[in-house]
């Protein structure tokens, strides 16, 4: 895979452009919840492969996220992420990696009103999407197929990033883009314990390090 040459880099928002920790600790609050147990039910539920509205299902049973951001929101914590959110070498890669030539896109999971955050941060890419706005979420092979159409390249010739096994390494590898796998994060950190099913393209402790290799 490696011999092919990559022209277009897209990368995943959350825990990879984008650090959730606040967020996470923002909703334990808003729950009533000690943050270091959030976090370790987080890390239970990652550990078992179970979608992470869990957490909040364990905690809140019954649990409505639109009836809930809807109750933040009025009470002036609204859910999202900001600038003070973004991991610092975020910006240097993308701006770095769009320097040397290469497309570089954004493209994660992620409701449409993330899409004007996302735009509010004035980071560097050519092409910049929200799930909800193609009307299909990873790890559907039918986000892939749209990610490839929006870059108007081979699947061969794209390099996707993102933190977790199951929702990016994986189904990217088996739609044919090469994969890097960011190892920070929570899903990264727990998925990483146990032996990956598809080898990554790279496997990155942090995205100089991808500037490094494509530069």
């Amino acid at each position: 895979m490696r011999e092919v040459k990559i022209k277009a880099v897209f990368f995943d928002i959350g825990e990879t452009l984008i650090n959730e920790g606040r967020i996470y600790d923002a909703w334990a609050d808003w729950l009533g919840v000690p943050r270091h147990t959030f976090h370790a039910v987080l890390g239970g539920v990652i550990a078992r492969g179970e979608n992470h509205m869990n957490v909040f299902e364990h905690f809140r049973p019954g649990f409505d996220l639109a009836a809930e951001e809807a109750a933040r929101a009025a009470a002036g914590v609204p859910n999202g992420f900001g600038a003070e959110d973004l991991y610092p070498d975020a910006r240097r890669c993308l701006a770095a990696l769009r320097r040397a030539g290469l497309l570089v896109g954004v493209a994660g999971n992620q409701p449409r009103e993330a899409a004007a955050r996302f735009a509010a941060l004035g980071l560097e890419s050519d092409i910049a999407a929200m799930s909800a706005e193609w009307g299909v979420e990873k790890p559907s092979p039918a986000f892939f197929t749209r990610l490839c159409a929006e870059a108007s390249l081979p699947a061969s010739e794209i390099l996707y990033v993102g933190d977790r096994v199951d929702n990016d390494v994986v189904p990217a590898a088996a739609h044919g883009l090469q994969t890097a796998f960011l190892l920070r994060g929570p899903w990264a950190h727990v998925q990483s314990l146990a032996p990956l099913p598809v080898p990554p393209t790279y496997a990155l402790p942090d995205l100089d390090t991808l500037v490094s290799l494509l530069t």
